[in-house]
């Protein structure tokens, strides 16, 4: 036996580690490392996870291990953790729009005529009319006469009751409109809405908010943005919407009008923050692409606004431009990048005059040219074309 196959027997290898569940007879597969010249090993099967060779093995978490005697630790090599969803803002599902209880306006009427008839014939029974009515009808009166002589308790019953009855005739009377909508409460609890129109009857103890549930828009002032590269900008936007839940938007925020103003202004800072207003040099997509501005502010608006009742039907951007402080300075920049790109087209278009109208020469055997003279002839048809392409 050889030096080198001696020490090799002599050398000593390390021990297989056992598969949990295996048989003692079958050894495990050593960990096959791979090595760097510099400072780690990695075991290779952490790259491939699905190892059909080693069923119901369970591997451990991925170890960047320093080499011996570095005196480093070893590191747990970590994955970047997912991006944490936003929470989107919660009503309380009570709140959701029901139909109210309300009756014609009719009812109101008659029970409110029903009231007053009843309050003239409880005084006429108690033969206690007012002076006005009693000079009317003929009847006697004189300063010294007591008024409230002839009434007694069953008089005083039904005078409060008849005037009670009025009161809620009358006072539970309600007009509703066209495009608007009333939302009830007693004492602090919903009781429902109505979207009725014309004369009807409510309930006159039930504290009423009217709200305008008509298709609107919205016109915002110059709001302060910046884009992807930190550039300023400011920002108009339209915004058309309506309320769809009367019960939420009145009762599930204390403004809804407010409320959507600070919606419109966050989320067109957040979707302006995500390009670039203008690519001087590349061909990207911009902020000059008002569609899919617009479609990804309607998107984000419309999830903001929903749990409150507001439906958003378009968020566009009218007015995109840059701050009053460097307008100048970036309407300069994007002058040059403009006659940049148009030197390199016009430059362009001149080589490929040029190219086509030397190839055709030689292809169709008019001139016999070498390289001195098609490097003369180029250079005398580049000035031609490019004077030619600057006189236009």
């Amino acid at each position: 036996m050889s030096a080198t196959a001696a020490s090799r027997s002599q050398t000593p290898q390390p021990e297989e580690p056992q598969v949990a569940g295996a048989p003692d007879s079958t050894p495990a597969r050593p960990p096959r490392l791979i090595h760097s010249e510099a400072t780690t090993e990695i075991p290779i099967h952490l790259l491939f996870r699905d190892d059909p060779g080693e069923p119901g093995v369970s591997l451990p978490p991925a170890v960047v291990r320093r080499r011996q005697g570095t005196g480093e630790q070893p590191r747990t090599a970590r994955r970047p953790a997912p991006p944490v969803a936003r929470p989107l803002p919660e009503v309380d599902p009570s709140l959701g729009e029901r139909p109210a209880s309300v009756l014609p306006g009719a009812v109101g009427v008659i029970g409110g005529a029903a009231g007053v008839a009843g309050c003239a014939a409880a005084l006429c029974w108690a033969g206690v009319l007012p002076e006005p009515v009693a000079q009317a009808a003929g009847l006697p009166w004189s300063d010294e006469y007591d008024a409230y002589a002839g009434l007694g308790l069953a008089q005083w019953a039904s005078l409060a009751g008849s005037g009670a009855l009025a009161l809620f005739g009358f006072g539970g009377l309600a007009r509703g409109r066209v495009g608007t909508a009333w939302v009830l409460t007693l004492f602090g609890r919903y009781r429902g809405s109505v979207r009725r129109t014309g004369l009807m009857w409510v309930n006159p103890l039930l504290l009423r908010r009217r709200v305008d549930v008509r298709l609107r828009h919205w016109r915002s002032e110059p709001m302060p943005a910046v884009d992807r590269g930190g550039v300023a900008l400011r920002v108009v936007v339209l915004v058309v919407w309506r309320v769809k839940d009367a019960a939420r938007a009145t009762l599930g925020v204390a403004d809804h009008q407010e409320y959507l103003r600070e919606c419109v202004e966050a989320a067109t800072a957040r979707v302006l923050s995500r390009l670039p207003a203008d690519a001087f040099h590349d061909d990207t997509a911009t902020l000059r692409d008002a569609d899919a501005v617009g479609d990804a502010l309607t998107r984000m608006l419309a999830v903001e606004a929903e749990p409150v009742g507001i439906e958003i039907f378009s968020a566009q951007p009218t007015r995109i431009e840059y701050a009053p402080e460097i307008a100048d300075t970036m309407r300069l920049r994007r002058v040059a990048a403009l006659d940049a790109r148009h030197r390199d087209s016009v430059l362009t278009s001149v080589v490929d005059s040029v190219e086509d109208t030397v190839t055709r020469l030689t292809t169709r055997g008019l001139v016999e040219l070498d390289d001195y003279e098609r490097k003369a002839l180029v250079k005398d048809l580049t000035v031609a074309f490019y004077t030619g392409h600057g006189d236009r």
